[in-house]
């Protein structure tokens, strides 16, 4: 049994803000023991840094984890060379080149339909009714599942975030995401049933890349999952905090302000994927902590992201700071494989094409954010 101290935490407040619990726990006890969760949470930024790297104590390969159990064992949970050779295989799909190249002519396209559906009405909810299609479209481009509705593929996209999180064991939350996971492995049987064009860059190509079934359909349920509602919460968060801001809206319409720093400030202070679970292959001290075999343990990226030790007043939304010390999109061997082009569809395509759209847009309600393991805004009201 790990001897890391134990600290209870009220999953309901730390699901509605988990950041001033994780601000207690990097000050007084940065690796404990969380009963309810019953993980190991790791939350401070040079621990998280330097554990993550070392895969064969702090392993991806979770046969009992939830991720594995609904999707399949995806790349992103192996480890070494199993998970490097499919690593390889998809990066023909999200390399920087085929993102510049071909994604994002296609993301501007669908985001440009996006806005004009919109713009009649002079209001809308930004999460609901712009990021949702805007991620949808692209992930279905992506990942060749153009047989999907954008509705379905943030529906399913949904229903599988919910149940990677699910670690109460809520049976309603099971139901859901399962009925999910059949809805996806029936569009993939219906598109593999034709045949893909040879020019087909999206993730259905990985099949001819040496990619068995089950590993095709175990990555594109990974593709889904990440790629639908953190794109979609950073889009609505990074949103709401600049129209919060008259200062830095003026800046970003002035030039003075990039869409990149917005982004990258963002995610560092709000992050939309806050822990990456792992597990303990062997027995392993860290900082007088000793880590035993098959305990559980949290990587707390959005806690590490706030770490006072990098980042001066780290619960304030400053996007002129410098981020480059945040561990948003990981900060080992399984860093995420589809940052560029999350990048490219947030930084290059849906921010400054929605502001130069609705140059006079404001928000319109409140905006209320949930989530501790993926966090992001339930709706962003907006007029214009």
């Amino acid at each position: 049994m790990s001897n890391a101290p134990i600290y209870e935490i009220d999953v309901a407040e730390f699901r509605n803000d988990p950041y001033p619990t994780l601000q207690y726990m990097r000050s007084h006890t940065p690796i404990a023991y969380v009963p309810t969760l019953d993980a190991i949470l790791i939350t401070k930024r040079d621990d998280i840094f330097k554990l993550e790297k070392i895969t064969n104590v702090f392993s991806s390969v979770q046969p009992d984890g939830l991720m594995t159990k609904l999707m399949g064992q995806n790349m992103m949970r192996k480890d070494g060379h199993a998970h490097q050779v499919e690593r390889k295989a998809i990066f023909s799909t999200v390399s920087p080149k085929t993102v510049s190249d071909i994604w994002e002519a296609k993301f501007k396209e669908s985001t440009k339909q996006v806005l004009n559906n919109l713009a009649p009405s002079g209001c809308a909810d930004i999460t609901k009714d712009f990021a949702m299609p805007v991620c949808a479209e692209a992930l279905k481009a992506l990942t060749g599942l153009t047989n999907m509705s954008w509705q379905e593929m943030d529906r399913v996209s949904q229903g599988m975030i919910d149940g990677c999180a699910n670690y109460t064991g809520d049976l309603q939350v099971e139901a859901n995401y399962n009925g999910c996971t059949s809805s996806i492995d029936a569009h993939i049987s219906e598109r593999l049933s034709r045949a893909v064009d040879s020019n087909d860059n999206s993730l259905l190509l990985c099949k001819s890349a040496g990619l068995s079934d089950t590993q095709l359909r175990a990555n594109v349920k990974l593709a889904i999952s990440d790629g639908q509602n953190e794109p979609r919460d950073a889009i609505a968060g990074i949103i709401w905090a600049v129209l919060q801001n008259s200062n830095i809206l003026r800046d970003l319409k002035a030039g003075n302000l990039s869409y990149l720093q917005v982004f990258e400030e963002f995610t560092r202070w709000i992050s939309p994927i806050g822990m990456s679970p792992r597990r303990v292959a062997k027995r392993y001290v860290h900082s007088d902590i000793k880590f035993e075999t098959e305990d559980s343990v949290f990587f707390m990226f959005g806690s590490g992201n706030r770490d006072e030790e990098y980042f001066d007043d780290p619960n304030t939304f400053n996007p002129y700071r410098d981020t480059s010390k945040a561990i948003t999109f990981g900060a080992g061997p399984h860093f995420c494989a589809g940052a560029w082009a999350t990048k490219s569809l947030i930084v290059n395509v849906a921010l400054p094409m929605i502001f130069e759209t609705f140059p006079d847009m404001k928000l319109n309600g409140e905006v209320k954010f949930v989530g501790w393991a993926f966090r992001g805004p339930l709706s962003v009201p907006v007029i214009w």
